[in-house]
């Protein structure tokens, strides 16, 4: 799908606050076979700044009351699949720091200038919030860690899809596909893609298991995960 040029508002729910410094929107895009859920995960940092992880563009009221938590500050590009709305929202914050793992940074950069691909080298100037890019991805992929009064919530981007089955055709071919299931998985296709090692990939998802804070998983695509542990296991279990 081309990315836009123009602010383009697609078919999402309201801006939810998940806690104190964390806020999604959830969005749907239609794919060739179908509906697929999208999400837009915000971090409130310290000094009322913005951190846009996967980023959705919303509508004037929202966009307002986005401004209200803070000021839109780092633009997270978490893969070059996701760079649909990167540059419409540039466009509108042009002090953003556009940040995208160094994998996808030739893609990327097609649409909107690239300031960092190491998050290591970016000043977040807030230790609430960790960007780490996925190990077995090639450079490929960004995870994200973020620490709330409440506990951690790790997001994650394509790696981990949590979309449930539903009835119809579209959903259907979905499922058929491997992106619906009645449990998270690592789709076959992004499998194929994105996964070019499965052992550091596998010792990563464990390490998310084993983090005393963890609270939830949120997914790109699909519902959040409530029963981190558990799930991360599973699915490391299935790379062996």
């Amino acid at each position: 799908m081309k990315p836009w040029e123009r602010w383009n508002v697609l078919p999402h729910q309201p801006i939810t606050r998940l806690a104190e410094n964390l806020f999604t929107v959830v969005g749907t895009l239609k794919m060739p076979v179908g509906e697929i859920q999208r999400r837009m995960t915000v971090v409130r940092l310290s000094g009322k700044r913005l951190l846009i992880f996967s980023a959705i563009a919303l509508n004037e009221s929202e966009m307002a009351d986005l401004e209200e938590l803070g000021r839109p500050t780092f633009l997270v590009v978490p893969s070059e699949i996701h760079r649909l709305d990167a540059k419409i929202w540039k466009d509108r914050y042009h002090d953003m720091l556009v940040v995208t793992p160094r994998g996808a940074r030739d893609k990327v950069s097609e649409v909107v200038p690239v300031d960092a691909t190491d998050p290591a080298v970016v000043q977040w100037g807030d230790t609430s919030v960790r960007l780490t890019t996925v190990p077995g991805t090639d450079e490929g992929e960004f995870s994200m860690e973020v620490d709330s009064r409440s506990g951690t919530t790790l997001v994650v981007n394509d790696l981990i899809f949590n979309l449930p089955e539903k009835k119809g055709l579209g959903a259907w071919l979905m499922g058929v596909l491997g992106f619906r299931s009645d449990r998270p998985l690592i789709p076959k296709l992004v499998m194929m893609k994105l996964i070019k090692d499965k052992n550091a990939l596998r010792a990563q998802l464990q390490w998310w298991a084993d983090m005393i804070s963890i609270e939830r998983i949120l997914v790109s695509h699909g519902e959040p995960i409530e029963n981190p542990r558990h799930t991360l296991l599973q699915i490391a279990g299935g790379l062996a």
